[in-house]
C-alpha cells in the first residue's frame, strides 16, 4: 500500500518571551498562535537567543540591559510596557537591528490628571488640611488661586503635551520646553527664563544623557520662592539632595515627586521628612485597568508585526524615545 502524501508543513510558531512581573499580561488572542515562554532576571540571558519577540512586562527591571550584550541571536522586536526605555537600552541594543516599541498612548491622560491633582492639592494646601483634621484643629488659611498662574512643562512628548492641555483647562498659562524649538515648543535655551517666571515647573522629559541631573541646585535657584516643582518623569532627572536643600532653605515653596533615583524609597530615606515635599510611589500613570490596557496594546501591535505591517510606537534608539510628528 502506498503511503499517503505528507500534509502541508505548518510554519513554526513564533516564540514570545515575557520578562515576568505579577500579575502576568493577558494575551488571550495569541493563545495557540504563539509559543509563550517566561523569564525573570536570572533566566533572561539564557532564553534571549531563542525568542523572536521580547515583551518587557517587568518595566522596573534592568535585566534586559544586563542580558542583551550576551552571546547568541537576539529577538527581532522588543516591546516595553512603559513609556520610558532607559531601563532596557544598552549600547548593543541601540546598535542592533532589533525594533523597540513602547506603551505610548496608555499613560498620557492619567499622568496629566495626576499632575493637575497635585497642582490643585498644593495650591489649596490640602495636605495641611488633612494634617489639621487629624489633629482636630480648626485653622483658617487663604489658598492660592490656580487660574492665571504659569506653568513650565519640561518635555514635549505626548505626556508633556497632554499635561499642558490639561493645565490650560484650569486657565494656567503653560509653556512647553523640548529638545529642539518648533512651533508651540520652546528649546532648551529658554528653559531658565521660563522656569524663573513659572509658578509650576513640571518634569515630563525622557531620561537621556542631556536630561540626567538637569534639575540641580542652580536650576532650583532660578525658580521663584513661591514656585512648586513636580516630577512625573524619571527620578534621575533630579538631583534629590539639591531639591531637599532648596525646600529646606525655602528657595521654593513646595515639590511633589512620583519618581526617584532609587525605588522603592527605603523607610530611612531622608526624602520622607523633607518639608514641603509630597512623595508618591511611582503611581501617576496607574489607573484601574491599566495592566489590561497594556496587554491589549501589545496584542494589537503583535497582530501588526505578524502581518508584516509597520509597527507603531517605534523608539528612536539613539534618542531614547518615540520621535514626535
Amino acid at each position: 500500500m502506498t503511503a499517503p502524501p505528507p500534509g502541508p508543513t505548518l510554519p513554526p510558531r513564533p516564540t514570545l518571551l515575557v520578562l515576568d512581573a505579577e500579575p502576568l499580561p493577558r494575551l488571550g488572542r495569541l493563545t495557540g498562535r504563539v509559543r509563550i515562554e517566561h523569564a525573570d532576571a536570572s533566566t533572561l540571558a539564557e532564553r534571549l537567543p531563542y525568542a523572536d519577540v521580547l515583551l518587557v512586562w517587568d518595566f522596573t527591571s534592568h535585566a534586559v540591559r544586563d542580558a542583551w550584550p550576551g552571546e547568541g541571536p537576539r529577538p527581532r522586536w522588543v516591546h516595553t510596557a512603559s513609556a520610558g526605555v532607559d531601563h532596557l537600552m544598552s549600547p548593543e541594543l541601540a546598535a542592533s537591528t532589533t525594533v523597540v516599541t513602547n506603551a505610548r498612548g496608555i499613560f498620557e491622560r492619567p499622568v496629566a490628571e495626576y499632575v493637575a491633582a497635585l497642582v490643585l492639592a498644593m495650591a489649596k494646601d490640602l495636605p495641611r488640611t488633612w494634617d489639621l483634621q487629624r489633629e482636630r484643629e480648626w485653622r483658617h488659611r487663604d489658598a492660592m488661586r490656580v487660574a492665571g498662574t504659569r506653568a513650565c512643562v519640561v518635555g514635549s512628548g505626548p505626556i508633556g503635551r497632554t499635561i499642558a492641555r490639561t493645565l490650560k483647562a484650569l486657565d494656567v498659562t503653560t509653556a512647553i520646553v523640548g529638545r529642539v524649538p518648533r512651533t508651540g515648543i520652546h528649546g532648551p535655551a529658554d528653559l531658565d527664563r521660563l522656569m524663573a517666571r513659572a509658578d509650576w515647573v513640571i518634569a515630563a522629559a525622557p531620561l537621556t544623557e542631556q536630561t540626567h541631573g538637569m534639575f540641580d541646585a542652580r536650576r532650583f535657584g532660578v525658580m521663584q520662592p513661591s514656585a512648586r516643582f513636580i516630577n512625573v518623569a524619571r527620578g534621575q532627572l533630579v538631583v534629590e539632595e539639591a531639591l531637599a536643600d532648596a525646600l529646606s532653605k525655602r528657595w521654593i515653596a513646595g515639590a511633589a515627586l512620583d519618581v526617584f533615583q532609587h525605588e522603592p524609597l527605603t523607610p530611612d530615606s531622608p526624602l520622607w521628612r523633607v518639608p514641603g515635599l509630597l512623595v508618591s510611589p511611582h503611581m501617576s500613570g496607574d489607573t484601574v485597568g491599566w495592566r489590561d490596557a497594556l496587554g491589549a496594546q501589545f496584542v494589537e501591535l503583535y497582530e501588526r508585526w505578524a502581518a508584516g505591517r509597520p509597527l507603531l510606537n517605534v523608539v528612536d534608539k539613539k534618542r531614547g524615545y518615540v520621535p514626535g510628528h
